[in-house]
């Protein structure tokens, strides 16, 4: 699609485009906000926050003990093992400060899973939480990591709070497993001994890769985008532009449940929120739905980043629907589809609208995003500045204006490639850069966008196209519904029809008259053939519903 298509349909308030290379690099970033924004508060955890000159300090520690106490070098692998915490943010600008290329990996991995990522990307140095210290233990002689930093809990907290965290922790909740790692270096050590030195901050360039970010691997094996330093800074101004419209810089509060070591939360939560000046409440457990409305209830928060089902649980919880949202300008949703019944009651009850996206990790991730004083509920908004859109057909050829097909796009954002799989990014991105999403979207006349479905995950009932969304929305505009996932499986008359899996918000609700519902609501090929009522659905770490493994239950 060309450009100058959006370009007329873009809210005036929201630029076009933008100078994408205002910076060299995320430090150079970083450095910038520290001055401006040094005694702000950055990042709070566990009830203490950090200034933006205190986290310089503190990854300057970090930096230095790598310098002067390792031989790791620029552009080797650390992985950052562990949920937000403020070590994270510490940890991340440390290792970029000293040159180190940053492995986000998910704390709750398999010891199959560690081991597929480390040895993928041939980490060197791991930052991990002792919490998972056995799954270390068991998985270290198989890897070339030469380096392990162990954190614990409250390890930032001041003495003697840190030791109380810490001591409960491990003895009264019994969450740390024992380990046996002696050459472990404990994080309060390394900043400890960090601090008697000043590191010499590395100086990237643009091209050099900033972070092997990996894929779910939800389709063969999980596979590290390489992200460089000129995607990551590209999408932090591009996010920028957008949020410019209501944001102010150094005044805003984001609430940040989503874990760091996910692309969408390390680039809103951190990155952007960084570039912004403003300050992030990070979220150890928000799974822990009491302990995460009470927390809410001790800051003015401007911002909250989450999900579908998050804001479900939130919703469901009297004492949230308690809380001031008077200050409230930004919810934003992503990592899934939001429904439409739940996006209007959280506005019903915060008084703020849901802010769609899309955007995966290639992409560093942003690619659209609803502009903050144009809201359109149910779209994925429009391509954030200096993006290219367009929608093919299986042929490869580009689809009109409300015609369906596979989104692709072009843009600053879009990775270097895969790690070390030329054959892959190949079949990903084409020799023109346009990178193939496998999303199925619509673009509307308005300019606005619409993912029909992921082509994965689409239904093919006697030849038509069934998208699970669709079948999900109506199930969820229900009272009786809490949440619901639809998948396709086998039949011999139709090729495949629909199994609908549900989780009940109300007890009494039947089969019958969910299926009266959906029957009322669906065209007939697309209303489901079974209902299977469940406990709960399974879902990724982030909150993400797993259709695969569904379709096999």
């Amino acid at each position: 699609m060309q450009a100058d298509f959006w370009q007329d349909k873009y809210p005036s308030s929201v630029p076009f485009n933008i100078n994408t290379e205002a910076y060299d690099s995320v430090l150079q970033v970083f450095s910038e906000a520290v001055h401006r924004y040094g005694d702000a508060p950055a990042f709070s955890n566990m009830g203490l926050t950090l200034t933006y000159s205190q986290v310089d300090e503190l990854s300057a520690a970090f930096a230095s003990y790598i310098q002067h106490h390792t031989d790791l070098k620029p552009g080797d692998r650390i992985a950052i093992q562990m949920p937000n915490l403020l070590q994270y943010p510490i940890a991340v600008f440390g290792a970029m400060r000293a040159g180190l290329v940053i492995v986000n990996t998910n704390p709750l991995y398999t010891a199959r899973e560690m081991l597929h990522q480390f040895n993928d990307a041939g980490v060197k140095a791991l930052v991990a939480l002792a919490n998972f210290g056995n799954l270390v233990q068991e998985v270290l002689p198989q890897t070339g990591i030469k380096y392990v930093f162990m954190t614990e809990i409250g390890d930032i907290l001041p003495v003697p709070k840190r030791w109380l965290v810490n001591a409960v922790v491990k003895h009264v909740k019994k969450m740390v497993p024992e380990f046996n790692l002696p050459q472990a270096i404990p994080f309060t050590r390394v900043l400890k001994q960090g601090r008697r030195r000043p590191p010499v901050d590395h100086v990237p360039t643009q091209a050099d890769i900033a972070v092997l970010q990996y894929t779910g691997g939800t389709t063969g094996v999980s596979k590290g985008a390489m992200l460089t330093q000129a995607n990551l800074v590209a999408n932090m101004l591009q996010v920028r532009a957008l949020l410019a419209t209501s944001f102010e810089p150094g005044k805003e509060t984001m609430i940040v449940p989503l874990p760091l070591y996910h692309i969408f939360a390390f680039m809103v939560g951190c990155l952007a929120m960084m570039e912004l000046g403003g300050h992030s409440v990070l979220i150890t457990n928000p799974r822990d739905i009491p302990a995460f409305v009470k927390e809410l209830g001790k800051y003015r928060f401007t911002a909250l980043a989450g999900l579908n089902t998050l804001f479900v649980a939130l919703m469901n919880n009297p004492e949230f629907r308690q809380l001031d949202f008077s200050a409230l300008k930004l919810t934003v949703a992503g990592g899934m589809a939001m429904q439409i019944k739940p996006a209007e009651q959280w506005e019903e009850i915060t008084g703020c609208k849901i802010c769609e996206g899309f955007g995966m990790t290639e992409t560093s991730p942003v690619v659209t995003l609803n502009p903050l004083n144009a809201i359109q509920l149910g779209t994925i908004g429009m391509p954030v500045p200096n993006t290219e859109l367009k929608v093919i057909n299986d042929a490869g050829e580009e689809q009109p204006v409300g015609e369906a097909g596979e989104l692709c796009v072009r843009g600053p954002q879009v990775m270097k490639g895969y790690w070390q799989r030329p054959e892959a990014t190949a079949d990903t991105i084409d020799a023109d850069g346009w990178l193939k999403t496998g999303d199925v979207a619509v673009i509307q006349p308005d300019g606005y966008l619409r993912i029909v479905d992921r082509k994965k995950d689409m239904i093919l009932v006697s030849g038509f196209n069934v998208y699970p969304n669709e079948i999900e929305d109506v199930a969820a505009s229900h009272p009786g519904v809490l949440e619901s996932a639809a998948v396709g499986v086998p039949d011999e008359k139709s090729g495949e029809v629909v199994k609908l899996f549900v989780v009940k918000k109300d007890p009494a609700l039947t089969e019958d008259q969910l299926m009266a519902h959906l029957r009322a609501n669906l065209t007939g090929y697309k209303v489901p053939r079974f209902i299977t009522f469940r406990a709960d659905l399974p879902k990724t770490n982030v909150g993400k519903i797993l259709r695969r493994e569904l379709r096999s239950a």
